[in-house]
């Protein structure tokens, strides 16, 4: 399985919603319950944070890539869990 990395703030909405989808995604899938994505609320990791290449969030990267970068759908989140899936 590959690394997941997800970028958000807490006070971002559409984060929110995103980890809404993820888990509304988990319990549609068990599959998707062994991925533990790494959480980096910018605002409390700024260095950390400042390394990547993205503006908005939330952002996902699988391993060293970026996959998706602002607002997304369910849809999309399903498809960033079955990329971390793959081998």
């Amino acid at each position: 399985m590959k690394r997941l990395q997800i970028f958000y703030r807490e006070d971002c909405p559409h984060c929110k919603k995103a980890f809404k989808y993820i888990e509304a995604l988990k319990e549609e899938n068990d599959l998707y319950r062994t991925i533990e994505p790494q959480l980096v609320e910018e605002t409390l990791e700024v260095d950390y944070a400042a390394m990547f290449d993205y503006f908005l969030v939330p952002t996902f990267y699988i391993d060293d890539s970026k996959v998706h970068e602002g607002v997304v759908s369910k849809e999309d989140v399903r498809k960033i869990l079955e990329a971390t899936l793959e081998d």
